[in-house]
């Protein structure tokens, strides 16, 4: 089962982190537009963002898709 993880970007990462991290590069207003959710566009804080994530997997695999995007660009520079 290791094995497996290693290959997986987002093992030991948490959903705080990973929005805590593109907040961090993107800031909300690019956030909103790379990933146009209400959460991100309209009144954006961390803890309702997450909060919504969390009960929405469609919008959480489109935070996580661009945090891996993200972080390979990061890496291959």
């Amino acid at each position: 089962m290791s094995q497996n993880q290693e290959n997986n970007p987002l093992h030991n990462v948490t959903l705080a982190d990973i929005l805590n991290k593109l907040v961090e590069h993107y800031g909300w207003e690019l956030l909103g537009q790379h990933v146009n959710i209400r959460c991100f566009t309209h009144d954006p804080s961390i803890k309702s963002s997450l909060k919504f994530l969390r009960k929405t997997p469609w919008a959480r695999e489109k935070a996580e898709a661009l945090y891996i995007k993200t972080q390979n660009n990061l890496y291959q520079k």
